[in-house]
Parts: structure tokens; sequence; C-alpha cells
């Protein structure tokens, strides 16, 4: 689990980068720009369903350091 979600969002990063530059290169001309986008967005929550099913499984857990809290 320590190298999936890094890696996951490496990938996420490298389609938003291409969405970058598919913008660039077509200049609105191509939905290649919007299909790399509904890419990231399709992984972005496959990921989020990932880490919430992995730590219901217990794959992963909490820290325990309590956000707020004095």
């Amino acid at each position: 689990m320590k190298w999936v979600i890094p890696v996951a969002l490496l990938i996420i990063v490298g389609s938003l980068g291409s969405a970058l530059y598919f913008m660039m290169k077509d200049k609105g001309r191509s939905s290649r720009m919007v299909q790399s986008l509904m890419l990231r967005i399709g992984l972005s929550i496959v990921l989020f369903l990932g880490i919430l099913i992995a730590h219901y499984f217990g794959y992963i857990e909490a820290t325990g350091v309590r956000v707020g809290t004095n």
C-alpha cells in the first residue's frame, strides 16, 4: 500500500499535465483535453474509494493524530 498511493498520485498528476499539453497544442479544437481530465477525475475517485476500502479492511491505519485539538 505504501507504493500504490504515490504511484496513483503521479499518474493523476501526469494526466493533468497531459490535459495542459493538449490544451496548449490543440487550442480547443479537439476533445483530447476533456478526455484527459475525465481520466484524472476517474482516477481520483478510484483512488479515494480505494483508500476508504483499504482503511475498512485494515490495510492502512489512521495515525492517531487528532486534528484541531490542543
